[in-house]
C-alpha cells in the first residue's frame, strides 16, 4: 500500500529484516540497527539504545600498530575518521592504501586529525597483519563489545566505510571513502558535504541515500553546468538549512 511505501522510503529501508526505534514523542530515529541492538543487548540493560555520544562509546584503551596503548582521550580535540574495514575485503584494502597517504597529507598540512580503526576482519592474526599497514590506532581485536557498538551507533551496513568527525565527535560526513577517493591532495578536508555535487561513478552511492534531484544538462562546454549549479545552489542550501535546524537528515 501507499503508507507501507512511504515509510520504506521515509526510513531508507533498502534491506529486510530492518528494526528501527523512533522515539514516539518526537517521530525521531532512536536507532537504525535495531538488530544488532537486541543481538547485542539481548536484556535490554541498555534501554531505551538512544544514540550515545562518541566519546562514551569509544572510551577504553587503544593500540598503535607497534604495540603501544594509549587512551581514547586522546582523540580529544582533533578531526577523527572512524574507518570500518577488515584485510578479507578488497576495496578495503584499496581504501586502505588510498587513505594512509591522505593521513600523512592531512598531519603534514598541520591538521588535528586521527583515523580509528574498527575491524571487521576474521581473526586477531589477519587483524594483526592488516594493522601493520597502518600508522593510526585501532580498538583492540579483542575487545569486541567495543567494536560492536561503534557498529551500532553508526548504522554500519557494509566496509569499506569511513565516518569524518568533528574535534567534538560530531558527524561530517559518513561518505569519507567518497572524499578521499575524489580529492586525493586533500584539499577539501574535513569534507563537510556539499549541497550540489557532480555526479561520479565514486559518489553515485549517495543516490541511495535519500531523496535526491538530478539535474542533466546539454553539454559540459558552453558553461551550461555552470549555469545549472548556479541555479540549484541556493534552492539546495535553504532546503539543507530547513533540516539542519529540525536536526534531521535532509
Amino acid at each position: 500500500s501507499l503508507l507501507q511505501l512511504k515509510l520504506w522510503n521515509k526510513y531508507r529501508v533498502s534491506n529486510i529484516p530492518s528494526l528501527i526505534f523512533i522515539d514516539a514523542s518526537t517521530g525521531k530515529v532512536v536507532c537504525r540497527n535495531g538488530l544488532l541492538v537486541i543481538r547485542d543487548d539481548p536484556e535490554g540493560l541498555e534501554f531505551p539504545w538512544g544514540p550515545k555520544p562518541f566519546s562514551e562509546v569509544v572510551a577504553g584503551p587503544l593500540l598503535r600498530n607497534n604495540g603501544q596503548t594509549l587512551d581514547s582521550s586522546a582523540l580529544e580535540g582533533s578531526h577523527v575518521g572512524v574507518y570500518f574495514s577488515a584485510h578479507w575485503c578488497p576495496p578495503c584494502r584499496s581504501l586502505t592504501r588510498v587513505l594512509v597517504e591522505s593521513y600523512r597529507k592531512i598531519k603534514e598540512a598541520g591538521q588535528k586529525f586521527e583515523i580509528l580503526f574498527v575491524s571487521a576482519d576474521r581473526s586477531e592474526d589477519s587483524f594483526k597483519q592488516y594493522f601493520s599497514e597502518m600508522p593510526w590506532v585501532a580498538v583492540p581485536y579483542a575487545d569486541e563489545a567495543r567494536r560492536s557498538r561503534l557498529n551500532r551507533l553508526y548504522g554500519i551496513q557494509g566496509i569499506p566505510t569511513l565516518i569524518v568527525l568533528d574535534s567534538k565527535g560530531d558527524v561530517i560526513t559518513r561518505q569519507g571513502r567518497v572524499e578521499v577517493l575524489n580529492d586525493v591532495e586533500c584539499r577539501e578536508f574535513p569534507w563537510h558535504p556539499k549541497p550540489v555535487l557532480e555526479l561520479t561513478d565514486s559518489n553515485a552511492v549517495q543516490l541511495n541515500e535519500g531523496p535526491c534531484l538530478v539535474l542533466f544538462v546539454d553539454s559540459e562546454d558552453d558553461g551550461e553546468s555552470e549555469a545549472a549549479k548556479q541555479l540549484i545552489q541556493p534552492i539546495a542550501e535553504k532546503i539543507i538549512a530547513k533540516y539542519k535546524a529540525k536536526e534531521e537528515e535532509a
